[in-house]
């Protein structure tokens, strides 16, 4: 699905960790070309279906930093913590991160000032912002803008960018940088256990039902080790 990453036939673990001990509460396996965040709404729902929880935060690589899945956060009131993902700007042209977003106005606002108005909202919920030709005509970036076969400048934003802003400014808070450490030091600690001492490395059978088979024979095993250590450590403490 990304840019240097093996190309084959893979399966993915989409896997859930309780951030308190450890635990692994969800394994479900999908074929390696399901993206991310497909599966991950329902994976938290099955969270609260199955086990009862009350989730208050998650903490999420920048692989599911998507609309949809920032709106179904807020709207469970979930705070939510995403990594940050730096993306290269292939194009020579001047990136959509120099046009600044005016929401008083609802317009763009390009390096030079112009003025980029709202023209239309397609079928996939995004805005489109397009500036005055005759402003691009004598602008000195004209050609680092645009191509030459183009009048206009034109950027877009999604009906929901608000929401995932709000989100992303959690990961700058001292609550979102703790949450996301936690994560590291829990889901990624999990999945580095499994492949170096439980061999979740390669499938071990074909198909889907078998991997997730071997799947949850290795997250129990893990679990069942987790526990083991927590028992000993509360009988060791003092009474």
């Amino acid at each position: 699905m990304r840019d240097h990453k093996p190309q084959g036939f893979f399966y993915l673990d989409h896997r859930t960790v309780d951030g308190k001990y450890g635990i692994i509460t969800d394994t479900f396996i999908t074929p390696g070309n399901v993206s991310d965040q497909t599966p991950y709404i329902d994976r938290l729902d099955h969270q609260v279906q199955t086990f009862g929880f009350e989730i208050e935060a998650v903490g999420v690589d920048a692989g599911y930093a998507t609309h949809m899945i920032a709106k179904q956060l807020l709207d469970r009131e979930i705070y939510a913590v995403v990594g940050y993902r730096r993306f290269k700007n292939g194009s020579k042209r001047i990136p959509k991160s120099k046009f600044t977003y005016v929401a008083e106005l609802d317009v763009y606002a390009c390096p030079m000032g112009c003025i980029l108005a709202y023209s239309t909202t397609d079928r996939q919920a995004v805005r489109h912002y397009k500036s005055n030709p005759s402003d691009c005509a004598v602008c000195p970036l004209r050609n680092e803008c645009f191509s030459a076969k183009s009048r206009s400048r034109e950027v877009t934003r999604h009906v929901w960018t608000n929401l995932l802003e709000s989100i992303k400014k959690n990961s700058k808070t001292k609550t979102g940088k703790r949450l996301y450490r936690l994560r590291r030091e829990t889901v990624e600690r999990s999945f580095a256990d499994a492949k170096h001492l439980h061999a979740f490395r390669y499938a071990r059978y074909r198909g889907q039902e078998s991997v997730q088979e071997q799947a949850y024979l290795t997250a129990a095993s893990q679990n069942l080790k987790k526990m083991v250590l927590l028992l000993k450590k509360r009988a060791e403490e003092p009474s």
